[in-house]
């Protein structure tokens, strides 16, 4: 069974869009524009890698399809653009409303 990095997901999820919420445990929002949205992850404190399972638990939190999208979150293949797309094609998060000019 694989390990992986704790450090190096919360360093490219917080590259993102995910921003840290400490409660009991490390909490992760996705922020899209500067609000908060529903999509989120958590780590535990002290914890320093994960295995597959977590692995599919937090891909699953994070909105993404499969476990080759999760590998390329953390490997940084995928933008914050490809992750905020896929949320929006999963219905996870609603599209950004235009920005009006003046």
């Amino acid at each position: 069974m694989a390990v992986y990095p704790t450090s190096k997901f919360i360093a490219a999820i917080k590259r993102k869009g995910f921003v840290p919420d400490k409660t009991h445990h490390n909490m992760f929002w996705y922020y899209l524009d500067g609000k908060k949205t529903s999509v989120r992850t958590r780590t535990s404190h002290g914890e320093k890698e994960f295995n597959d399972g977590l692995m599919a638990e937090r891909r699953k939190q994070t909105g993404l399809a499969n476990k080759q999208q999760m590998l390329d979150l953390i490997e940084c293949p995928l933008s914050a653009e490809d992750l905020q797309q896929i949320l929006i094609e999963s219905g996870r998060i609603r599209e950004p409303e235009p920005k009006l000019k003046d």
